[in-house]
């Protein structure tokens, strides 16, 4: 993918990640590279995506909303060894778009810049499956008040691609087509603005779903 004129930020504290990462952002085509502390990376804005390495896993979350509170159009991607679920939740709750380990090799961290930079997420499945499942605890229901432009029946497809449900699951609950069923899918990507189905199901999950009084 080329990726036009992209400002990336980069916040790497230990230094052989500092070069490594620097190493593989420089050789994106088309990628900008921005490389500093935290404060310096502010100042640099607007940043499209901040790639940020921390040694203290406990300073994730607080520097995330840092530069999310001073970049609210920044994508924020954490590499981290802390890689377990509560971490990638936690994270991702905190605002970022994408979560590598520190271990991720050099073409993973580049599909993440370009997904992330896209409007889609990049972290784990199994971390997203429980986000999205603890977001529905309570029986939470979609709402046309909260939805950016969702028809019904756009809605109700939603609610099932929430649940895990496949296309063809989909389409049998609700009397429909597979076919039918991809393009509503698809029209509702296109309004997010994300790039998958797991994106647009967290989306979904994390702003839609709360009894029809949605979560910003």
């Amino acid at each position: 993918m080329y990726l036009h004129n992209l400002r990336v930020g980069l916040f790497a504290v230990e230094p052989i990640r500092r070069t490594g990462l620097r190493t593989i952002l420089e050789e994106m085509r088309g990628v900008e590279l921005i490389e500093g502390g935290l404060e310096e990376l502010l100042a640099a804005q607007p940043l499209d995506v901040a790639v940020i390495s921390l040694m203290i896993p406990e300073e994730t979350i607080a520097t995330i909303e840092r530069l999310r509170a001073g970049m609210p159009s920044a994508r924020v991607i954490v590499m981290s060894e802390d890689g377990d679920d509560e971490s990638v939740i936690s994270a991702i709750h905190a605002g970022a778009k994408g979560f590598l380990q520190d271990n991720a090799p050099p073409e993973d961290v580049v599909k993440a810049v370009e997904l992330v930079a896209s409007g889609s997420i990049w972290a784990p499945r199994k971390a997203l499956s429980m986000l999205v499942d603890r977001m529905l605890e309570g029986g939470g229901t979609l709402s046309p008040r909260t939805s950016p432009g969702f028809t019904h029946r756009e809605l109700e497809v939603l609610q099932l691609l929430v649940s895990a449900r496949s296309n063809r699951e989909i389409a049998e609950a609700l009397g429909i087509e597979v076919r039918t069923v991809k393009s509503y899918v698809g029209r509702m990507m296109r309004k997010v603005g994300v790039g998958n189905r797991t994106a647009l199901s967290v989306h979904a999950a994390k702003y839609e779903l709360a009894g029809g009084q949605g979560r910003k």
